[in-house]
């Protein structure tokens, strides 16, 4: 049963309690993709001979927009294999859901770039990890740098306006974020940061690749002087325990505001938190996504009232809200103990404890080599979303 809305209060009052349509949905289109970056949050590489198809995909775009969602975040894997990609993407927004959709570049051509400037209601977000080759690629996979910058050469070429540079923050790239706020500005982009969380691929290396405290430390104090011309999409709410809160909303939104859609129908209650453990329902099984969203078990809980448990006593508590969900849940944390990048070290004695277990990860969808997809023309056979791959070596042995 939902608890009942307060009459009034602040607005996160009422998005604790959930909201009749999620404000961000991230719609996994596919797990397939042409690199296997190392702190990938849901092992992509492989496609699911399961994914849904693309009259599926249509029903679920109608669907959100009787909800009235307003956009969707869609990423994967790499969203532009799927051969119907630039389609979905045309259906949605002519049925008034817009896109923001993530992407490694290696697929936004001159002449995609320009179909991407002509169309309204999409954002592109292309991801870059280092502002350096050496930093990027060493977590990306080679030749990752040049391909990122070159999208968005093309798309500032093309009169693309806002793009998006999208960078999850490391050990390695904490000290370069002057440097990726100047590759935005130069492109005319806005830069995007987030967080490394330990889910997927990303639990195998977030141990030497989280930011160290003093890191965290100098990331809030930088943040808050770029105020909102840096977003974070509530990324780092957990650092609010320093001081003034960051922009947004600064609370966790899973089942609340936001959710995650995979590329089987499978929902999930954080994009963060692809397992088993937050699985919600599936659009397939259970009659579509609205009835996930609005009546699922997971959700509801997730909307009552929370205990802050281990950090109800905490001062920074009503400010940090006790951190990320996803965050806890991957490195074997209490879910209602401290985040385990507690600014104020609260953490720190259950991460040393010798008996803490690291939940397996309930799918994997890796493969065994880095390699870079070709675009193709288009041919019958591209029906199906398991398009050929070529050797990441050959690629770069011709652009050389």
């Amino acid at each position: 049963m939902t608890s009942a809305r307060p009459l009034g209060g602040s607005l996160i009052d009422q998005f604790e309690l959930g909201l009749d349509a999620p404000i961000c949905l991230t719609w996994e289109l596919t797990y397939a993709c042409n690199l296997s970056c190392a702190h990938c949050l849901s092992s992509s590489g492989k496609r699911d001979p399961r994914e849904l198809t693309t009259e599926q995909c249509e029903a679920v775009i109608d669907e959100l927009q009787a909800m009235q969602v307003f956009y969707v975040n869609i990423g994967g894997g790499e969203p532009t294999i799927r051969p119907d990609f630039w389609h979905l993407l045309e259906y949605s927004v002519a049925h008034q859901v817009g896109v923001k959709f993530s992407t490694n570049g290696f697929r936004i051509t001159p002449e995609r770039a320009q179909w991407l400037s002509r169309t309204d209601y999409v954002d592109v977000q292309v991801s870059l990890d280092g502002a350096t080759p050496e930093i990027n690629d060493a977590l990306r996979g080679p030749g990752t740098y040049a391909a990122a910058l070159t999208a968005l050469d093309n798309l500032a070429s093309a009169g693309f306006t806002d793009a998006k540079v999208s960078v999850v923050v490391t050990r390695e790239n904490a000290h370069q974020l002057d440097d990726f706020k100047r590759i935005a500005d130069d492109h005319g982009a806005t830069l995007r940061l987030t967080r490394l969380r330990p889910s997927g691929r990303g639990a195998d290396v977030w141990d030497d690749l989280h930011p160290t405290a003093e890191q965290q430390r100098d990331l809030y104090r930088w943040l808050m002087d770029a105020g909102e011309g840096v977003l974070t999409g509530d990324s780092f709410f957990h650092l609010a325990a320093l001081g003034d809160p960051l922009p947004g909303l600064n609370l966790c939104g899973a089942g609340r505001v936001v959710c995650l859609i995979d590329p089987i129908g499978d929902v999930y209650a954080c994009p963060f938190a692809i397992h088993d453990r937050f699985l919600a329902g599936n659009i397939l099984r259970d009659g579509g996504f609205a009835p996930v969203w609005r009546e699922s078990r997971l959700f509801q809980e997730l909307r009552s009232p929370q205990s802050g448990g281990a950090c109800s006593s905490c001062s920074a508590y009503d400010s940090c809200r006790g951190g990320c969900m996803a965050a806890k849940f991957f490195t074997g944390l209490p879910l209602d103990g401290p985040d385990p990048e507690c600014v104020k070290g609260n953490s720190e004695t259950a991460l040393a404890a010798p008996g803490r277990v690291i939940p397996a990860a309930s799918q994997d969808h890796s493969r065994p080599s880095t390699t870079i997809e070709r675009e193709r023309p288009a041919h019958a056979c591209d029906d199906s979303p398991l398009t050929p791959f070529i050797p990441l070596e050959s690629l770069i042995a011709t652009r050389a």
